[in-house]
């Protein structure tokens, strides 16, 4: 795992619309809210991060329904 800025495209949980979210994770796990580039509302983000496997997970939802 690359520590540091992380850039990912996400399926926005209210529109559907691909969009791009960037990250600092050197200082670990993190949740965060990011706007949608295309529709403007909340996302709501969260990274877990395993070090044993050196791999993160990042977790996309609207409010508090999981999308994936």
């Amino acid at each position: 795992m690359n520590p540091g800025n992380q850039v990912h495209d996400i399926a926005c949980p209210h529109c559907g619309e691909t969009t791009r979210t960037a990250f600092d994770v050197s200082g670990g796990e993190l949740q965060f809210i990011d706007d949608c580039q295309v529709c403007c509302r909340p996302i709501h983000l969260r990274v877990d991060i395993d070090e044993q496997h050196q791999t993160l997970r990042l977790f996309v939802d609207a409010d508090s329904d999981q999308i994936y």
